[in-house]
């Protein structure tokens, strides 16, 4: 049995699968995703677990890229559990736990032991309701998971946000820490940075903060705390306008832009001068 987690009451005998790593949605994911929507199916989507590298998003956080996107359902695969299986086990697993009407994926979509099946795999077994769309491109370049990694780890947020087709984001509970920013007129809420999240460039962000529906804007700095000589790595958060205890409370924080290198201060009131001029940049969109 396969780990399936449904967001929707459209349950079917049949289903619309997606097949791909899927550990969120790009450009490219989404146009399948769309024409997903033109089959009177429930749509599934496939994820992996336990592969190489760090995911964009979290198993906690992709699922709420899905249920955005309109997909009805999340199949979970475990890639220990798969990697050794030929193509026609895979699709057989599929078959029995899904009875899928049809089969969606880019045309660059490989599966099975050694990557030996591909779209032309998938169309010998299922024909016509096999379909492998073609790769989007955008300047040029394929719309990737590589390439949105490859812009997190520059701290190009603004360009892996264009390939996201959404603001890249981290989802939290807000920890008690040092509580050093409200000492200095800016209190923030931290939250760690999973371990399994492909980490983006270390820096202070422009950013979005939503709690309880309400979004405000805010910085965040991503990294160690130099200036009070501590090296743990995770998130503070200011948000403009907030006023309450934020402890325990779930937190998203979208990132905007990226404004400047983690600094080493000479000391607290130097810190709070550049943080005063971080947030009138957000404030003045400078």
């Amino acid at each position: 049995m396969l780990k399936t987690l449904w967001f929707t009451d459209n349950k079917t005998e049949n289903a619309t699968l997606l097949l791909g790593g899927f550990d969120g949605l790009h450009l490219g994911h989404r146009q399948i995703v769309e024409r997903a929507k033109a089959y009177p199916y429930a749509i599934g989507i496939m994820t992996i677990f336990g592969g190489k590298g760090d995911c964009i998003f979290t198993q906690a956080e992709r699922e709420l890229v899905f249920k955005k996107a309109g997909v009805d359902f999340v199949f979970e695969l475990s890639f220990d559990k798969i990697k050794d299986l030929s193509p026609e086990e895979f699709l057989a697993l599929l078959r029995a736990e899904f009875s899928p009407k049809v089969l969606l994926c880019g045309e660059d979509f490989r599966f099975g032991a050694g990557a030996q099946g591909d779209p032309a795999t998938l169309k010998s077994i299922y024909g016509a309701n096999a379909e492998a769309l073609p790769l989007l491109q955008v300047d040029g370049k394929k719309v990737s998971t590589y390439e949105i990694k490859n812009c997190l780890a520059n701290g190009d947020v603004d360009g892996a946000n264009a390939l996201l087709g959404e603001r890249f984001f981290l989802l939290g509970e807000v920890v008690k820490d040092r509580q050093v920013g409200r000492t200095l007129g800016f209190p923030t809420a931290n939250v760690l940075y999973p371990k399994d999240k492909f980490p983006l460039k270390k820096g202070v962000y422009e950013t979005r903060a939503t709690l309880d529906g309400k979004e405000y804007k805010g910085i965040t700095n991503y990294g160690a705390r130099p200036t009070f000589d501590d090296e743990t790595c995770l998130t503070e958060t200011y948000l403009d306008g907030f006023e309450g205890d934020l402890y325990g409370k779930q937190l998203r924080i979208e990132f905007v832009r990226y404004l400047r290198e983690v600094e080493k201060f000479d000391g607290a009131e130097a810190l709070k001068r550049q943080l005063q001029t971080d947030i009138r940049r957000v404030r003045e969109n400078d």
